[in-house]
């Protein structure tokens, strides 16, 4: 057992999260890049020769220079284990994001210091408080001119509701960013320039009371704004307090600039001894803990064709506890089997290793052959763990689709439904009609175009979608009630979901209020599960 409790607590999972182009991508590179996992970072917007950015595989995002899909990458550093859950940055994709919170025990959000906090920001920041999980901040790319430092750690406690507490705090920005300033050290940490992708880089480091040291690294002019801010911060800002940071109310602010490493080691170190080791998570009434039971885990993803030679579906399972060894047979809680789990595997982007044992808050992929849904356990055989639903996200746009060429049916039909089983997209169907027209709905248009590039590029269909003008979606929570007797407004549209359940289409929020008027005792959710 002591050999499986050491395994655990050296596991730190989290999720880096940020609005579009803050720089998240260019952070995990060169947390990998001190791990040891690559060698030399590459550029997600480079030309078309350029290397693209580890954590994007899909051809999509290669060629937009967004991330579209949660990547999962592993590796050691200083004594820990680490797995970084990457999550797309743009707000179309916030139900994928929504999802991998669910796999992680903490989140680091990363922020433009030219920008603030930005729409997407508050949106995912939402997400994390709905996890009450804790946010670590990285404010990025002070190489570039930047916003006032105070007014940036006051834009993030007002538009986000948390306290600030700057671990380290930047010295100049732009082209005269000299480095920072760690605040529990008192000493100020200069760099020079890593730009070249890699990871060796002088740092030179001076006591705060060694004046002449430090005047002679950043200036007289420098060092007397930093003292002066110095004294500011001590008497304004919230004292580091871990069990605040724990329950989500205290974010430890750290600044740097992950494109020349300024700040990056500084940050990974502090962070992995403030962050936790994997969380107890709940089963109904019962607190599971990571290193006291058996092993259980639970799917957050499936991910169809990360393979092109293979054209396989992979189902990603966050471990919740226990050891897990590839020969052991687990329960699938949800299928009543009990079965072996097919080719675990760790995956790096779009590299794979087979794995033979994995642990609590690990990351593994397995291969799925149709028998996994989002949110599914697995378990020892013998027990019945449930872990907590992952809620669906509500579509806010609808398009019925329509193949070109009506011979590929069967690779429409198969397409579309292993699309919507990755949790991307949800399908539905005309109600009573006997049409076997597919409507889509999604949460950013966004999604569509990737609907339509993957049926294309992974089944060979060609597809068009015609928008359709409904906005809200309401599941019908009573069981007794029958869909044909409810009396609607001109602007509702009945369909169902693959399971047959009954669905509620409008154009205006109001007629949702209006249909529950005239339908005494109708029950409508605005979330459904999966």
């Amino acid at each position: 057992m002591s050999n499986i409790s050491e395994e655990i607590n050296k596991r730190r999972t989290f999720a880096i999260i940020s609005h579009p182009d803050a720089g998240k991508t260019t952070l995990t590179e060169k947390f990998l890049l001190y791990g040891g996992a690559i060698n030399l970072a590459g550029s997600v917007k480079g030309k078309a020769t350029a290397r693209h950015a580890v954590s994007d595989w899909m051809e999509i995002e290669k060629e937009r220079g967004i991330s579209v899909t949660s990547s999962v990458l592993e590796f050691e550093y200083g004594g820990y284990h680490i797995n970084i859950l990457d999550t797309p940055g743009h707000q179309d994709f916030s139900e994928d994001t929504y999802r991998t919170l669910m796999a992680a025990d903490s989140a680091v959000m990363v922020i433009d210091a030219s920008k603030g906090v930005e729409a997407q920001t508050r949106k995912l920041f939402k997400v994390c408080g709905m996890r009450g999980i804790p946010i670590f901040t990285f404010i990025n790319k002070l190489d570039r001119d930047a916003n006032d430092t105070f007014e940036l750690l006051d834009d993030i406690e007002k538009e986000l509701g948390i306290a600030t507490c700057p671990v380290n705090w930047p010295i100049g920005c732009g082209k005269s960013f000299k480095g920072v300033y760690d605040r529990q050290k008192r000493e100020v940490i200069t760099y020079s320039d890593t730009e070249k992708g890699t990871k060796e880089g002088e740092t030179s480091v001076y006591s705060i009371d060694d004046d002449t040291g430090v005047i002679n690294a950043i200036t007289k002019e420098k060092y007397d704004i930093l003292t002066e801010e110095i004294e500011l911060l001590d008497g304004a800002s919230a004292e580091y307090d871990l069990d605040r940071v724990r329950d989500g109310k205290l974010t430890p602010v750290f600044f740097g600039s992950a494109l020349t490493n300024f700040g990056v080691e500084v940050f990974l170190q502090y962070f992995l001894k403030m962050t936790t080791t994997p969380l107890a998570r709940k089963s109904g009434d019962e607190l599971i803990d990571p290193v006291g039971h058996d092993f259980s885990a639970f799917v957050f993803k499936i991910q169809a064709n990360m393979n092109k030679a293979h054209r396989d579906r992979i189902a990603f399972m966050r471990i919740c506890s226990g050891k897990f060894e590839a020969s052991r047979e687990v329960k699938h809680v949800q299928g009543g089997k009990t079965m072996r789990l097919s080719q675990p595997q760790q995956i790096m982007a779009d590299s794979r290793k087979i794995l033979d044992e994995a642990y609590a808050g690990d990351i593994i992929g397995v291969f799925d052959p149709g028998i996994f849904s989002i949110g599914d356990t697995v378990c020892a055989p013998g027990e019945d763990i449930v872990y907590e639903g992952i809620p669906t996200f509500a579509p806010e746009h609808f398009a019925r689709v329509r193949q070109v060429d009506t011979m590929k049916r069967k690779q429409f039909v198969k397409g579309i439904e292993q699309i919507a089983k990755e949790g991307a997209i949800q399908i539905f169907q005309e109600f009573n009609t006997g049409l076997e027209e597919i409507i889509v709905g999604v949460v950013g248009v966004l999604q569509f175009d990737v609907l339509k590039y993957r049926l294309e590029n992974e089944y060979n269909v060609d597809i068009r979608l015609e928008p359709l003008p409904y906005e809200h979606i309401r599941w019908i929570g009573n069981k007794d009630i029958d869909p044909d007797k409810i009396t609607g407004t001109s602007d509702m549209k009945k369909i169902k979901d693959l399971k047959d359940r009954p669905l509620l289409l409008f154009i205006n929020a109001w007629s949702v209020g209006m249909v529950l008027e005239r339908n005494p005792g109708l029950e409508l959710l605005e979330f459904g599960t999966q």
